[in-house]
């Protein structure tokens, strides 16, 4: 059986291949019995649609391959905090439980802004954060350090 971190760096691969197309470097990928069954990265401006996120694609991926919406037995790694967007698509999809790395200071909803996770839906989400926490932030940072520069 493989650990959180083993699939959370295979989530800051999705990452990195975001940062090679200038995306804002967020990676996620979804397991299903100790096995990846989909992987995504952040394709906001490569596709030029707002709810192209890691999570939403990768949401997306994991529906068309078990052949369904509800994904109960799935976990999502992610290497930043979920934004309201794509935590309601995560509650939606009734993933059983989220890993991420980064906090989300400006955008995130488990503990950063709001904790959507605790309201009272008809699926609870176990959800935990800090996993490579310094890794998930670092890439980020350098994104914006090096957007900043480049203006």
């Amino acid at each position: 059986m493989k650990t959180d971190i083993y699939y959370m760096n295979e989530a800051l691969k999705e990452a990195k291949k975001a940062l090679l197309l200038k995306e804002v470097p967020v990676g996620a990928v979804i397991v299903y019995n100790d096995k990846i069954i989909a992987r995504a990265y952040n394709k906001r401006e490569t596709l030029n649609r707002p709810t192209a996120h890691a999570e939403i694609l990768a949401i997306e991926k994991a529906s068309k391959k078990l052949e369904s919406w509800r994904l109960e037995d799935c976990i999502m790694y992610i290497t930043l905090e979920p934004c309201l967007m794509c935590s309601g698509a995560i509650i939606q999809s009734r993933i059983k439980k989220v890993i991420y790395g980064a906090l989300d200071p400006r955008f995130g909803t488990h503990v950063s802004k709001i904790n959507l996770f605790d309201v009272k839906f008809n699926h609870t989400v176990d959800i935990q954060g800090g996993i490579l926490k310094d890794e998930c932030s670092n890439i980020i940072k350098d994104f914006f350090k090096d957007l900043r520069g480049q203006k």
